[in-house]
């Protein structure tokens, strides 16, 4: 009896299909104009496409303290305009902040960039990024003066071979 029983276990596990994980990783150099966005959802498009990701998760992560990232609406630039100048309101330039060696963008920056996010995690299904239509990826520069900025892209899960 355990005989059959390890036999048909043996025998539903060979047909099964085993997908393999791949895992990659990537940076992406982003120009940055001083304050405003930066939509960046072609490139990871791009560059899931030149990996072959398929099904899986795309992780992206800002490296810097005075800019973040965000999912937000693609279709009107209005809302970019209106979101900046929450950002704005909520904290200022020119406020009684301790922090002053860097110059009177740079305490606002910090508090825009811990308000919002510097890490995005994008479900991958069928080689896209399941965003909704009028979705996009935006790096968000909070500091003045342009600058460029390293986001790090990190594919888990199955890949075209």
């Amino acid at each position: 009896m355990r005989a059959t029983m390890a036999a048909n276990e043996l025998a539903r596990r060979q047909t099964q299909t085993v997908t393999a994980i791949r895992q990659a990783s990537h940076s992406l150099t982003v120009a940055t104009q001083g304050k405003g966005f930066s939509e960046i959802t072609g490139a990871l498009a791009s560059w899931l496409t030149e990996i072959g990701g398929t099904n899986g998760l795309l992780t992206v992560f800002v490296r810097h303290t005075s800019a973040s990232l965000t999912i937000q609406e693609n279709a009107d630039p209005n809302v970019q305009r209106d979101l900046l100048d929450a950002l704005e309101a909520f904290a200022p330039e020119g406020a009684d902040y301790a922090h002053q060696e860097e110059g009177p963008d740079d305490m606002p920056s910090h508090i825009k960039a811990m308000l919002t996010s510097v890490s995005l995690g994008i479900p991958v299904v069928d080689g896209k990024m399941t965003l909704g239509t009028w979705q996009g990826v935006y790096l968000i520069e909070h500091r003045a003066s342009p600058h460029r900025r390293t986001v790090v892209l990190s594919f888990i899960g199955e890949a075209r071979s």
